[in-house]
């Protein structure tokens, strides 16, 4: 018996039923991990749900629909529109528009209105189209998500060759007081490009903070590169860059922490580590770096991973190109703004 032939709507309906189970047979833990920090720009940045926010005329996020709700109720410092929100043309400068909306988020923080305000840090990150740009204004850092802001980090993979063990992994375990993802393992050494700091004085910083690294030693760190992803929970949105670091460490170093926020330290073999990376123990944001790692190293190949080629697409989502939106009014295009000198984003 033969079946009756599907108009063109069925049978993109099938094929895209027939293909979702079976990459979802194919998909290793790895790849499922992959899916999971990307899960915003893998689904639902297509849906178009969330409206973009504009600062000086020049797209620098996204809302949903939540918080644009609360937004509302200050017309006075954003314009909400059907298609867009705009921080109010009016405050023309970086200290003006970061000082609006700096009064806006303390009044949102006492009224507990959004879960991620309650790690308020009294710390400020960058507001850009892209990195190379100058900043349109400052935003205190535990709110950027709310916003869709795009932000950038450091982090380092401290590594040894041990004689017997082969290449080992250093591991954190963040402290129970930390505001975000408590008690997760974590790589050696972390943290965010707060105003103020370039790429490699944070890099510095954190090592000598987090696992108190001596300056020799950091004389042997690699820039390696960056990774990027698009990642979302009940906090915001988190298009996050982190450029990566790889240390070589000598077999008697032991880290040890000096700002509180690490409670421990691991050393792991490569298995042991993308063992314990692959369980929810781990902090989520934090594995594209591990893995990347893992890729660069060998651990992680084409006869290992059967999504290889996908798996390192991920782990570099163009969020760079992805905020390209400018307002018809606005006088300065993309790439005048990106040729101005940026204020704060110098790498030392």
């Amino acid at each position: 018996m033969r079946c009756p032939p599907l108009d063109a709507r069925s049978y993109l309906k099938n094929y895209d039923f027939r293909y979702r189970i079976t990459t979802e047979l194919k998909m290793s833990k790895i790849f499922k991990l992959a899916h999971t920090f990307n899960c915003f720009y893998l689904t639902e940045i297509k849906t178009r749900k969330c409206l973009p926010f504009f600062v000086g005329g020049f797209q620098v996020g996204l809302l949903q629909q939540h918080v644009i709700t609360q937004l509302l109720r200050y017309p006075q410092v954003f314009h909400i529109h059907d298609s867009y929100v705009e921080l109010n043309p009016a405050f023309r400068d970086y200290n003006e528009r970061s000082e609006q909306v700096d009064r806006v988020l303390r009044e949102l923080r006492d009224e507990k209105a959004f879960i991620t305000l309650k790690g308020w840090r009294e710390e400020c990150y960058e507001v850009r189209t892209k990195y190379a740009c100058k900043s349109l204004m400052k935003m205190e850092r535990s709110a950027t998500c709310l916003f869709g802001i795009k932000k950038y980090g450091v982090y380092i993979n401290g590594y040894v060759r041990h004689p017997t063990k082969g290449l080992c992994i250093w591991l954190q375990q963040r402290s129970s007081t930390k505001q975000t993802w408590p008690d997760k393992w974590d790589n050696l050494v972390g943290g965010g490009l707060s105003v103020g700091y370039g790429i490699f004085e944070t890099a510095h910083k954190e090592a000598n903070e987090e696992a108190s690294i001596p300056p020799e030693l950091l004389k042997n760190l690699i820039n390696i590169g960056t990774i990027s992803f698009f990642y979302k929970c009940e906090r915001g949105l988190f298009p996050n860059t982190e450029f990566v670091f790889d240390l070589e460490l000598p077999l008697d170093f032991i880290p040890s922490n000096q700002d509180g926020e690490v409670q421990n330290f691991q050393l792991l073999t490569a298995d042991e580590c993308l063992e314990k990376v692959l369980t929810p123990e781990f902090k989520l944001t934090s594995v594209p770096v591990v893995f990347d790692f893992f890729i660069r190293h060998g651990i992680i190949n084409a006869e290992t991973e059967p999504n290889y080629v996908e798996l390192i697409e991920m782990l570099h989502v163009p969020l760079q190109t992805m905020y390209n939106n400018v307002l018809p009014n606005c006088t300065v295009n993309n790439s005048t703004l990106c040729e101005m000198k940026p204020e704060n984003n110098i790498v030392h």
